[in-house]
């Protein structure tokens, strides 16, 4: 006998509340279909509980014609609060093919009593603003925001990514490989270490990689903070427990599987 899912879900991923999100699914409503897709910018991907398929879709066009052919009920954006151009495929594709969207997004950080923050736009605004603060960046914003920085010679980075980053790059550089979480002793030590006296990151908000910001402020160290891309229109939470109720919700709603 041909088991039909009770729902089709299409779950944007990449994170750890995207990771955490499909296993909360597969224990609480096992007879529904949740596909988890992952970009495929990584070599070796932490995956999911379930169902998972992995590359681009193609713009807003093709995620659209994928949403149709798979008979989607319903799509959760879990991906990066920086994932800007998925986050608008996603809202571009749900709405021509009348299928609703919940972006579940993590919060950001928030500064804190000792916190020297310098909050900026973008990576390029972030390059300009490091060249006035220090010598010696620890660079976090990601192997694909690099380039902003190329420019500057003046300053010594130190980048830490889970691959190594692909040019261009700045000049002087020293890479790590590492994944988190981390904690706020070893990003002591770290930042002791290479004399770090300014940190460049992005509000991506969570606590996997929050510990640095502790250790900034301990050690004095300003930190440049770059914000996240305006939100798009679309239905919003910040806590994965609040994807099951709004799903429940549009379960009956008219999707191309019903």
């Amino acid at each position: 006998m041909v088991v039909v899912a009770e729902l089709t879900v299409l779950l944007l991923g990449g994170t750890g509340e995207a990771r955490r999100l499909a296993a909360l699914l597969a224990r609480e409503r096992p007879r529904w279909r949740v596909v988890t897709s992952l970009a495929g910018r990584v070599a070796e991907p932490a995956l999911p509980e379930g169902e998972v398929r992995i590359g681009g879709f193609g713009g807003p066009a093709g995620l659209a014609d994928w949403l149709r052919r798979e008979r989607v009920d319903a799509v959760l954006d879990v991906t990066h609060p920086f994932a800007a151009t998925m986050s608008a495929s996603a809202v571009s594709a749900c709405a021509e093919v009348g299928v609703p969207l919940l972006v579940v997004r993590r919060a950001g950080w928030t500064a804190q009593p000792g916190d020297a923050w310098r909050r900026v736009p973008t990576l390029q605004a972030a390059a300009a603003t490091v060249a006035g603060l220090g010598e010696r960046v620890f660079l976090t914003t990601g192997r694909q925001s690099l380039a902003a920085f190329a420019g500057l010679d003046r300053q010594w980075f130190l980048v830490r990514s889970v691959e190594h980053p692909e040019p261009p790059l700045p000049r002087r550089l020293a890479v790590i490989l590492d994944r988190g979480p981390f904690t706020v002793d070893g990003e002591l030590a770290l930042l002791r270490r290479y004399g770090i006296d300014v940190l460049v990151t992005k509000d991506s908000g969570g606590t996997m990689t929050a510990a640095k910001l502790h250790a900034a402020r301990q050690l004095g160290i300003p930190v440049v903070m770059v914000d996240r891309p305006a939100a798009l229109p679309s239905d919003q939470v910040t806590r994965i427990e609040d994807a099951l109720p709004w799903l429940a919700a549009h379960s009956g709603s008219p999707g191309q599987g019903c």
